[in-house]
């Protein structure tokens, strides 16, 4: 990988130097489509950084986002980089007791909210920036200009479900998007001709760098959607939009072969589509290449990286495997003692070199977590896996048990807080629970307590206030007793089949 500069914007490297009257965003919704070019997108973005600046927000400060599914948060989270503010997207899912964890964890300057999502604490001193005085400063606002930031500079910074049971954030530097080069052969097969369809929502960091990040670096179109959450819309939108490359999870992909009407659209324009997020059973990348006849490419990712395993054209995609670590990265498979590297067919730590410059600058105020992850020159988040002789990956699961819930890390830990707090709980416990060979879904297990009635509803309601719905357990067993070990750690692999 060529070296990041050592002068680096990452809002300048996704949004400057296209041709001004090129199209960079297509975002379709309940009426017509809303349609920027990139020379609009950059003028707003760097409207939004003088009105931060002059908000008061310097270089440095953190700005967590809290708005709705629209174009004036992408313009938020770019103006905020461009002007060498530390962006904090955060989804519109969060309880305002979640969001406000995140906000005073941070120490954010100030808050972007959108309309009916200023329910949370605001600490004294930290601004509150309505959603209209955003899109004002993008239509009206005094024009800035992109800071003259260093690559090590912080750029945005994520929070994912942590070990300790509460949120854990993520720092990334502007190189970040640097770092994000070995994806566009070695997973996107992308050009400046391409037209991106990215399935989530501005929200979700898989959208912000896949569906934004990505396409404008190189100069594509990218085309979201915010309307009403229907399987059978994306076909459409394959169609309408003439999207040459479609980016979501897996579970949407078996959504829309069982409800979509493939048959129905003309898909020609479509070159093959992108999964991440958690792994791709077999079945759906051998229904998507009958129904459609292209290919599913999958990838292997993390928030402290983003992918950097995958599968990529021209080849086919070969099936249970996420791929081979992407040109340019330094991946290796690490003795779990030692962290020694191991030869191919033996299972360890996958780890990624400490040079990558898309790795995380570390964790926000959790040295203890981050020491964990880190030793001499490794990365390794704790998932186990093994290198086949011809450098496929090959996944084992977690060394720890944080749970994927359709794309989020989610901690059990965080979940069981929640839930144990009700009057009829006596023990619980929560883990993954595979539902079928394309689906698992975050079950809870419930000792319940003794002469007090146990309601599942209740118990989830109860929950309701704390929990993200992507967080809530899809499922409630009950169980007269949790495995546990000699020193009384929950056995989370055996609840499997409880």
């Amino acid at each position: 990988m060529p070296m990041v500069p050592d002068h680096f914007n990452m809002a300048r490297y996704c949004l400057d130097g296209h041709p001004a009257g090129k199209t960079g965003l297509i975002l379709a919704g309940g009426h017509d489509d809303e349609v920027w070019t990139f020379g609009a997108l950059k003028d707003a973005a760097l409207r939004v950084a003088r009105g931060l600046t002059d908000a008061g927000l310097a270089p440095g400060d953190r700005l967590m986002i809290r708005m709705d599914n629209d174009v004036a948060y992408a313009l938020t989270y770019f103006g905020a980089i461009a002007a060498g503010i530390v962006a904090l997207p955060s989804s519109s899912q969060l309880t305002a007791e979640e969001a406000g964890f995140l906000l005073a964890d941070c120490g954010a300057k100030a808050v972007a909210v959108g309309a009916d999502m200023d329910d949370m604490a605001v600490p004294e001193g930290v601004a509150v920036i309505p959603a209209a005085a955003v899109r004002d400063w993008a239509a009206n606002g005094r024009l800035g200009d992109f800071a003259d930031t260093r690559a090590e500079d912080p750029a945005f910074l994520v929070y994912t479900s942590g070990t300790t049971g509460k949120p854990k954030g993520l720092l990334h530097a502007q190189r970040s998007a640097w770092g994000r080069r070995p994806m566009y052969q070695g997973w996107y097969g992308i050009s400046g001709d391409d037209r991106v369809l990215h399935a989530g929502a501005f929200n979700w960091t898989y959208t912000l760098g896949v569906g934004l990040t990505d396409p404008w670096a190189n100069g594509a179109t990218a085309c979201l959607y915010n309307g009403a959450r229907d399987p059978a819309v994306w076909p459409r939108l394959i169609e309408r939009f003439k999207a040459t490359l479609f980016a979501t999870v897996p579970g949407l992909y078996r959504q829309i072969l069982k409800y979509g009407d493939v048959p129905g659209h003309d898909l020609a324009s479509l070159r093959h589509g992108l999964t991440a997020g958690e792994a791709l059973p077999a079945i759906i990348l051998d229904q998507w290449r009958e129904q459609v006849g292209t290919e599913l490419y999958e990838a292997l990712g993390m928030s402290e990286i983003s992918t950097y395993i995958s599968q990529c054209p021209p080849g086919p995609a070969r099936a249970r495997s996420p791929g081979r670590p992407q040109p340019g990265r330094k991946v290796a498979i690490l003795d779990p003692e030692t962290w020694e590297p191991l030869p191919p067919g033996e299972i360890g730590l996958l780890a990624v070199h400490r040079s990558d410059p898309g790795l995380m600058l570390g964790y926000w105020r959790r040295p203890a977590e981050e020491a964990e992850v880190l030793r001499g020159e490794w990365f390794a988040g704790g998932d186990l896996a093994h290198l086949d002789g011809e450098g496929y990956l090959w996944f084992h699961g977690r060394n720890n048990d944080l749970m994927n819930a359709g794309g989020y890390r989610v901690s059990p830990l965080e979940v069981e807080a929640a839930l144990s707090t009700h009057p009829s709980v006596a023990d619980v416990a929560v883990a993954e629970r595979q539902v079928s060979e394309t689906t698992s879904i975050i079950c809870a297990y419930v000792v319940p307590r003794e002469g007090v009635a146990f309601d599942k509803e209740a118990l989830l309601a109860h929950a309701a206030p704390h929990l993200a719905a992507y967080k809530r357990p899809k499922e409630v067993i009950l169980v007269p007793s949790l495995p546990r070990t000699a020193n009384g750690k929950v056995i989370r692999r055996a609840l499997a089949g409880a």
